[in-house]
């Protein structure tokens, strides 16, 4: 097999990327630092550093005091050396925000559709009202990612199906990258949930797990060796239609007049936040979402008993199902049901899943707050700026 030699071009492309990948995850170091880091000497490291500099890319942000002689320059990322998008796509709504390429977001808006179906103009809309706000350029945007929820297709980028986004077709992501004229990506919400999660939440340095969603439906996140799984078509992790007995199947309700086909039949049937308001009701609670019934049964205390127990009873069906087939190393709850059960709730669906099957899974509860979404949508943004700019 042909051997080539290490060119010098190629010796400071993988130099340059080693400093930059550096700086990027542990902050302003010094010329020694980096050289003590990365292993190159303090010569190829100050020609390193002279380059990033040219590009724009790092600068002088301090000086660092020693023992003896002069003090040593501090050097840093340029924040805005470039920028991201990450946006949270819903029925109602789409939160946009935009961030530097240290990952610190400088603006997050919300836009409300107004009547408009096209998911073009939607988002279009929403990026321009960000990078307004940010005071950022459209034209710097060096990743944008989309959070939606539905099945994305890994082959195409597009949403393949989505209910609650019924003009989310094929054709989307072409028009999408096309109008914003830059590539883009458009990834399943849970999917971005369970980036987030790995990244700032419960799951850090977690190479296999799952995270449940539990919100208006019940969506899963696989992880397997620190790669999301996402399944041939865009559809691993779509837990809701997984067939439990008693219940009917998805097909068998399509056609049943008043009813909503994507949160029909299998285990949705049980587990969405419309069935949780409904069982809370049966129990005596009541509130405005499912999240304000399950807070209110924590609350109470050993009334609020029988509701957790049912509800951990039904999630385990599904997390059971998953853990056999999967054996995660955690199942991470998240969701409006998810956050507010807390570890009352998780306790319980471990042991439910443990009476069940032959495997006692860790369950614990999200540990972002906010709008993991949205976070997890900065995050894949930032992962391709930053692999954009090492490769440029």
């Amino acid at each position: 097999m042909e051997r080539r030699p290490g060119v010098p071009r190629l010796l400071r492309e993988i130099n340059d990327r080693a400093a930059l990948e550096l700086l990027l995850a542990s902050g302003p170091l010094t010329r020694g630092q980096i050289g003590e880091l990365t292993g190159l000497s303090k010569v190829t490291a100050s020609q390193t550093l002279a380059r990033l500099e040219e590009r724009g890319l790092v600068e002088v942000v301090g000086e660092q005091a020693g023992n003896r002689g002069p003090n040593a320059a501090l050097y840093g990322v340029i924040p805005s050396c470039a920028y991201v998008a990450g946006l949270e796509v819903g029925p109602d709504s789409v939160t946009a925000a935009i961030a530097d390429i240290n990952g610190e977001v400088v603006a997050e808006v919300t836009a409300v559709p107004d009547g408009q179906d096209d998911p073009v103009s939607v988002v279009h809309n929403a990026v321009v009202k960000a990078c307004r706000s940010a005071k950022v350029a459209l034209s710097r945007l060096r990743g944008v990612v989309i959070g939606a929820p539905g099945v994305v297709d890994p082959r195409t980028g597009d949403v393949r199906f989505s209910f609650d986004l019924p003009h989310w077709h094929e054709g989307i992501h072409e028009a999408l990258a096309r109008d914003l004229r830059r590539d883009l990506t458009i990834e399943n919400d849970v999917n971005l949930a369970a980036i987030a999660e790995r990244a700032k939440g419960a799951a850090q340095a977690v190479d296999d797990f799952v995270l449940v969603w539990v919100g208006r439906g019940i969506g899963l996140a696989v992880v397997l060796g620190g790669r999301l799984h996402r399944g041939r078509s865009g559809s691993a992790g779509e837990i809701g239609y997984l067939p439990v007995p008693g219940v009917p199947l998805a097909e068998d309700v399509k056609a049943t007049p008043g009813r909503l086909p994507s949160l029909s039949g299998g285990l949705q049937s049980l587990i969405s936040a419309e069935a949780v308001t409904e069982l809370a009701r049966e129990f005596g609670f009541s509130g405005t979402s499912a999240a304000d019934c399950v807070t209110q049964a924590v609350a109470a205390g050993p009334s609020g008993d029988r509701l957790l127990d049912e509800i951990a009873s039904r999630l385990a069906l599904g997390v059971a199902s998953v853990c056999v087939v999967l054996d995660p190393g955690l199942v991470v709850l998240a969701g409006e049901v998810g956050q507010a059960g807390g570890t009352g709730l998780t306790s319980r669906v471990e042991e439910a899943v443990a009476r069940i099957c032959p495997i006692r899974p860790e369950v614990v509860t999200s540990e972002v707050a906010g709008r993991p979404v949205l976070k997890g949508a900065v995050l894949a943004a930032l992962d391709q700026a930053r692999e954009d700019i090492f490769a440029s």
